[in-house]
């Protein structure tokens, strides 16, 4: 696979074109010290952790795509150009809403235990492959679903900017060119990926251009075949071949039969707005427990946080709150999980006690099953949302949440993109490989993930879909969507997402002020919070005086990286993305 390192060269020209009439037409009137990282439009929008994956999502939009059109386009480009996050070896899910039916529809396809009974037992080995982190990859599937389903233009148009960046290359930006570094042992086990991205040895550098040729055969494949071309044949075959002989528990069957879900998203009323979220086994539900304890605690009413000791405290205490009830967590089909429960408003009012906890001591789980069936919150029936769990219908339900080892999810990382077209209907979509470059295995130009460590004591088991913090959200007021938003980076995803969407729409703060502003993190059963530079000294000393332990955290990659589009009522689309990452929006 070629790659040459050369001076910058310029973008392809229609995706140039694309983004210098954005950039043209959509000045900020308060411009972020960053190029890219705040704009506005008055059609369509995309904000995603790549220039050329936006601007991919962009063109589609250009052309008369809508948000489904964009989203699997700058998803397909994603997993070229930013490959240690995410990929066509990982998944993901999509919270979508269509404008003209105001209905919002879930899909999800993230990676998945197959039928290997070795998933059912616990991973302990210490010099365990690489294969064995590896689950059925579902973005393929995924993208390929929603376009069949939404999308308004031929699967070619969509698929061709993520094929052009493949064979003609794109410039390597600062992120991808530290985390290849960071990842140096990971890649020297793969030795075509280590030719790809460490050419003689050493880490790509920003501005060398990455040519990925054997992915682009993979794109192409893909486009001409559709989902039999990845899922079946010589693809599934070498994977599964690849990650067996690495350890691992893929099988050609798992791949022939991987299914993607189609589910209702989770929904409650939230201070005259209404949150759509993901639901189990991703973790919306923490999400919309960390906005309604806001609200129940009073939090919502302090008008900032940066400089309010006061409101930093009790943000901390609810994410420790609403992190402790993410135990609840499962494949839905196989484990009876009460998310429902979990996002009404009756349970955070109920669980405002636990907020006085203190930092460090136990925080007992709620009880949400007597909410799980109650009836749904006004404002959401319109959505018919997630429906209450079957608590007695599935093998584990009613376990202790608490029962059973934790996954090791804290190192992951993720991409997460959010388009809002022309017409108002919009995506929320975050994707992954897990951890940088997965599990590490390389095989038809792509890495595959790390989604099977996210399995613990109580959710472990065959045939099911791991479980993640992803939150892909999209917030309505009258109907009309006002927030989409999500996060990459782990267990910061879920406090990330809810601190922006707090400093919007309940302080008002300008988007990209909200994004860019600093953020802290508090969990359950530890004293520490780590927190960002950027608050007032006065705030360290509150977290001090109520019993945690400050501990300074330098803005990166895995602190969450938000990409959102926010929908003034005047119509105007402010796409922002997150400092922290490589991330732009680009819109019309």
């Amino acid at each position: 696979m070629p790659l040459l390192r050369a001076p910058l060269k310029p973008l392809a020209p229609l995706l140039l074109a694309v983004v210098l009439a954005a950039c043209g037409r959509a000045a900020p009137s308060l411009p972020a010290p960053m190029a890219g990282k705040r704009v506005e439009g008055r059609r369509g929008m995309v904000a995603a952790s790549h220039p050329d994956a936006a601007a991919a999502g962009a063109q589609l939009l250009a052309a008369g795509g809508n948000a489904v059109d964009a989203f699997v386009a700058t998803a397909f480009a994603l997993s070229v150009t930013d490959i240690s996050q995410t990929g066509l070896g990982g998944g993901g899910a999509m919270t979508y809403y269509d404008a003209t039916a105001r209905r919002a529809e879930h899909l999800s396809f993230y990676p998945r235990a197959g039928e290997d009974a070795g998933w059912a037992r616990p991973d302990t080995g210490r010099a365990r492959g690489p294969g064995r982190a590896a689950a059925t990859p579902g973005m393929v599937a995924g993208l390929l679903a929603a376009h069949a389903k939404w999308g308004v233009r031929p699967l070619a148009e969509v698929m061709a900017p993520a094929i052009r960046l493949a064979r003609e290359g794109f410039i390597v930006s600062p992120l991808l060119s530290r985390t290849i570094a960071s990842s140096r042992a990971k890649l020297q086990a793969e030795p075509e990926a280590a030719a790809l991205l460490m050419p003689g040895g050493e880490p790509l550098r920003p501005g060398d251009r990455l040519v990925q040729a054997t992915l682009a055969t993979t794109l192409e494949a893909i486009r001409d075949g559709g989902a039999a071309a990845f899922y079946t044949g010589g693809i599934a075959e070498r994977l599964s071949a690849d990650v067996r002989q690495q350890g691992g528990l893929i099988t050609a069957g798992d791949m022939n039969r991987y299914p993607v879900t189609w589910m209702r998203p989770l929904c409650t009323p939230w201070r005259g707005h209404t949150v759509l979220g993901a639901p189990p086994p991703l973790g919306g539900s923490v999400v919309l427990e960390m906005l309604q304890l806001a609200e129940a605690s009073g939090l919502t009413a302090a008008g900032a946080l940066t400089d309010r000791p006061a409101a930093a405290v009790q943000l901390a205490d609810a994410m420790r709150v609403a992190t402790a009830d993410g135990r609840w967590r499962g494949d839905p089909a196989v484990l009876a999980v009460p998310a429902r429960g979990v996002s009404h408003p009756a349970y955070a009012a109920s669980r405002v006690a636990a907020l006085q906890v203190a930092p460090g001591d136990t925080v007992r789980l709620g009880d949400p099953w007597a909410l799980d069936s109650a009836a749904v919150p006004a404002g959401c029936a319109a959505q018919d949302p997630y429906p209450a769990a079957a608590r007695s219908a599935a093998a584990g339900s009613g376990a202790a949440a608490s029962a059973g080892d934790d996954a090791a999810e804290g190192t992951s990382f993720t991409s997460h993109l959010s388009v809002v077209d022309a017409a108002g209907n919009a995506v929320a979509a975050t994707t992954t490989v897990g951890v940088l470059f997965g599990s590490g295995v390389y095989t038809d130009g792509f890495f595959l993930n790390s989604a099977g460590s996210n399995f613990d004591g109580r959710t472990r088991g065959t045939n099911r879909y791991a479980n993640s913090t992803m939150s892909p959200t999209v917030i309505l007021e009258g109907g009309q969507v006002r927030l989409v938003i999500g996060a990459a980076g782990s267990q910061y995803i879920q406090p990330a997402i809810t601190q922006v969407a707090l400093r919007l729409l309940a302080f008002g703060e300008d988007p990209y002020a909200a994004i860019a502003a600093p953020r802290l993190h508090a969990s359950p059963g530890t004293r520490e919070v780590e927190v960002e530079p950027g608050f007032t000294s006065a705030v360290y000393a509150g977290l001090v005086a109520r019993g945690y332990r400050p501990s300074s955290r330098v803005a990166d990659i895995t602190f969450g990286g938000v990409h959102a589009v926010y929908v003034r009522r005047d119509g105007v689309r402010i796409g922002v993305a997150d400092p922290r990452r490589d991330g732009v929006a680009v819109g019309q």
